[in-house]
């Protein structure tokens, strides 16, 4: 099929990976607009005085004048404060570590950008996400498989774990099938000015931001204490049974340990347990151990965050999770899993994970992911992501 007459709305965000994106569409023969999003501009919590959006909206627009393609910048920071800022915060004042840059996919990127573009009468939107989608045919309907991309280093499919069967029919990746050192050898060679440029840090569209001097935006400080527990605490003798696979055992070794300040002791003090989350060793300030201390379990109704020495404490691994039914999302729409079915995957709890070897038991309430190996903390409102080789087949918000 020609692409001539094909319409791509490419979401430019002054960096190498987006310009090669607009680079190839353009070559391919395809319609190419692109679009910067000016998502945020508080420049009161970004590292030094740094104002990120604005270099970043000057190199886009360079790059589209090099491809010789319209441009254009749009204002989404009030659907980015309401979709995402607002919703960071209530997440973390709850005792939740949320994910901004999966959300920013699904809410901004791939909804808001998405309508958009389709209202310039696109065809497809496009961004320079190392991924690839794939049609195929089940059952005389197309279906579109969202895979890893290429470069295993660079793969992002984790951040794209939300998208829908509609959005991946209107969405191209055009750097999914290479390599970042091939993206930026392309830059190079065709003089775009972002071939050298630094991949972007820090949250999605925001820049480089202090997480708790933002987060202080709206969370008031709380001074309360830590209190570190004993690897050879009582609380670990207990045995899991991890062959019961009724929904009240895989439940019961889902849930966090239960810890009371009795069951340590207090080594310091914390200004908010909600500035803090599982697996944190950094924030602590607290010195005077062999090993470094790290988050096991944040309390923020009695403000109070429990540590422990090294990263091998036995606070820290759990080997089942649990996703509720309705924060469940499969890509694989056409899919369906029966009540009490066991099946094998890989998944990771976090970005850049390496895929660990799982079994997810869907249950009636939800499903549980049950690991072969133990996972370091697993995170109350991370997302955990389940494939089937190089397909991401679902995900899921862990409770």
């Amino acid at each position: 099929m020609s692409n001539i007459k094909k319409r791509v709305v490419v979401a430019l965000s002054g960096g190498v990976d987006s310009s090669v994106a607009a680079h190839l569409l353009v070559k391919k023969g395809y319609e190419v607009i692109g679009v910067f999003m000016k998502n945020w501009h508080d420049e009161s919590v970004t590292i030094s005085n740094e104002c990120p959006w604005v270099e970043d909206s000057y190199d886009a627009m360079i790059v589209a004048d090099k491809l010789s393609i319209p441009f254009q910048t749009i204002d989404l920071s009030k659907d980015y404060q309401k979709k995402i800022v607002d919703y960071m915060f209530s997440e973390y004042k709850n005792g939740n570590t949320p994910n901004p840059d999966v959300l920013c996919n699904r809410e901004i990127k791939f909804d808001v950008f998405l309508k958009i573009a389709m209202s310039l009468r696109a065809d497809f939107i496009a961004t320079g996400h190392y991924c690839r989608v794939k049609e195929i045919n089940k059952n005389k309907k197309t279906v579109y498989q969202l895979l890893a991309g290429k470069d295993q280093n660079k793969d992002q499919s984790y951040f794209l774990c939300q998208l829908s069967q509609e959005q991946l029919s209107k969405t191209l990746f055009p750097i999914g099938e290479l390599d970042k050192s091939e993206v930026r050898s392309i830059a190079k060679n065709e003089g775009l000015i972002t071939a050298e440029k630094k991949d972007s840090q820090g949250l999605c569209f925001i820049g480089k931001v202090k997480l708790p001097d933002f987060l202080q935006q709206k969370l008031k400080k709380k001074i309360g204490k830590i209190v570190q527990i004993p690897s050879d605490s009582y609380i670990y003798k207990n045995i899991h049974d991890f062959s019961n696979y009724s929904f009240e055992n895989l439940l019961k070794t889902s849930n966090s340990f239960n810890y009371d300040i009795e069951d340590g002791e207090v080594v310091g003090e914390h200004n908010g347990a909600h500035f803090f989350t599982n697996g944190q060793r950094k924030g602590l300030s607290i010195g005077g151990s062999k090993d470094p201390l790290y988050v096991i379990k944040t309390d923020v109704i009695n403000n109070i965050i429990y540590v422990g020495e090294g990263k091998s404490h036995p606070g820290l691994f759990k080997k089942v999770l649990f996703i509720k039914k309705d924060d469940i999302h499969l890509v694989r729409s056409d899919l369906s899993f029966e009540k009490d079915l066991k099946i094998k995957f890989q998944a990771r709890i976090r970005y850049r994970q390496q895929l660990q070897d799982v079994e997810l038991c869907f249950k009636s309430k939800g499903v549980f992911l049950l690991f072969k190996n133990k996972q370091s903390a697993i995170t109350k409102g991370q997302f955990a992501v389940w494939y089937q080789g190089d397909e991401l087949i679902g995900s899921g918000v862990i409770n």
